[in-house]
């Protein structure tokens, strides 16, 4: 004989269920997202738009349950303070930021509100985190791990110039992570024969007077540490390589597609896209101090083989080879 009451009381309890659920399901989420650059053009096709693509994948629609606060600096690291504390007081849930400046500011900004990395060249060593392992704060992401591969970027760059003797370094001076990436880069060049010499800039100007400083230490190369700044002047980077006749080594592909000639290093678009995950781990209830950092797994090589057409270069055919896309 079936027990009525509780009959009852088990489908008051599904009742309840399905109204809790339903209640979790219209939940707008808040996301503040700072960044860097500009806001590029077209949108979707960027790594900002591959965020937006890897939070839907898991069921987050913006206009349905999920709010964005879009913050871009247009380039101006100073404006940075200021858009962070703008997101704090907007009480959003979750803050988005990447890149050393970027994640910087977020992280003077607030203690408490989780801060999402989609990537980082140094978390630990920029004292946003205290291990990869357990990061403890309110900060947690992904590293790109591009202070270790080092000895692998000056692998490449020698395979199609072998015969170079004084490498530039174009550096950041006001991302700290560039400076143990410059560490790095110049015990690798040291340790197969190059000199690697170290050139500041920040700015667009600052660029321009690098390249002709290049130019006046006789530099026969150039490699591009990993950076906001010089993701957003890409092409005037690209073409200034070109036009003094340097073979140019970067961390992604974006340089490449707007005419360096070689990358390697994590995809940032799939970076972007992975940092979702975090994003949907917090919403439910993972502190950020207990994620783990995950450090890039998908590592590309890129080269423009147009690029080092006109500088005259011959690319083996064993790096075409390892080659993740070969632009022509």
């Amino acid at each position: 004989m079936i027990n009525r009451r509780a009959m009852l009381w088990t489908m008051g309890l599904s009742a309840l269920l399905v109204r809790n659920s339903a209640i979790a399901q219209q939940h707008t989420w808040r996301v503040g997202f700072l960044a860097l650059p500009k806001r590029p053009e077209p949108f979707q096709s960027s790594r900002f738009g591959s965020f937006v693509r890897g939070m839907r994948d898991l069921g987050y629609v913006e206009g349905r349950n999920l709010e964005i606060e879009w913050r871009f600096a247009d380039n101006e690291v100073a404006r940075l303070a200021g858009l962070a504390t703008e997101l704090v007081n907007l009480k959003v849930d979750l803050i988005v930021a990447s890149g050393t400046p970027v994640i910087s500011a977020a992280q003077k900004a607030t203690a408490t509100i989780p801060i999402v990395m989609p990537t980082s060249n140094d978390p630990v060593g920029s004292g946003f985190v205290t291990s990869l392992g357990r990061p403890g704060g309110n900060i947690t992401g992904l590293s790109n791990l591009s202070s270790d591969i080092s000895p692998k970027v000056v692998e490449v760059l020698l395979s199609v110039a072998p015969k170079v003797s004084r490498v530039a370094i174009l550096v950041n001076p006001k991302n700290s992570s560039n400076a143990a990436n410059a560490i790095n880069l110049q015990i690798a060049l040291q340790g197969v024969g190059p000199i690697g010499l170290p050139v500041e800039a920040s700015t667009v100007e600052d660029i321009g007077r690098g390249f002709f400083k290049m130019k006046e230490q006789n530099v026969e190369a150039v490699i591009v540490a990993p950076d906001a700044v010089f993701v957003e002047q890409r092409q005037q980077i690209a073409d200034s390589a070109i036009k003094h006749r340097l073979p140019s080594m970067f961390s992604f592909r974006e340089h490449v597609e707007a005419g360096g000639l070689i990358s390697y290093g994590e995809h940032l678009g799939d970076s972007y896209r992975r940092a979702a995950t975090y994003v949907d781990r917090i919403f439910k209830g993972a502190k950020p101090g207990e994620l783990p950092i995950e450090q890039s797994t998908k590592l590309e090589l890129v080269i423009n083989l147009k690029t080092a057409k006109a500088l005259g270069l011959d690319v083996p055919p064993t790096l075409l080879a390892r080659a993740d896309e070969v632009i022509e």
